[in-house]
């Protein structure tokens, strides 16, 4: 029935709006948590540095760290949501695409 359909679009597109306000939350957190990451590497790369420990292996010292460790696991945590959010939203976006398209149908064979 077309009002049940227009009633399923018009809930797709809340979803889609809802989603859109986290996807940017989730955005930020990504990005705040990019930087916490980077910033504590920077910092951890120096101390190495001025211990002394090679520069060659400077970078998986550093990562093995666990409090550096823990801050790139928020970061990959962080955008694994960010993704999935993103996701979310494409595949409502789809649905809604095709509601739409029956809609129109629906709304074509009322005219014959």
């Amino acid at each position: 029935d077309m009002n049940d359909l227009v009633s399923e679009l018009q809930h797709k597109l809340k979803l889609i709006n809802k989603a859109i306000d986290t996807l940017a939350k989730n955005g930020q957190r990504m990005a705040e948590a990019e930087m916490n990451y980077r910033i504590e590497l920077a910092k951890e790369i120096l101390i190495q540095r001025d211990n002394g420990i090679p520069v060659t292996i400077i970078s998986d010292i550093c990562r093995g760290n666990p409090k550096i460790a823990k801050l790139k696991f928020e970061r990959d945590t962080a955008e694994v949501v960010y993704q999935s959010n993103l996701e979310a939203i494409m595949a409502w976006k789809l649905e809604a695409k095709m509601i739409e398209n029956q809609i129109a149908r629906e709304w074509s064979q009322q005219d014959e």
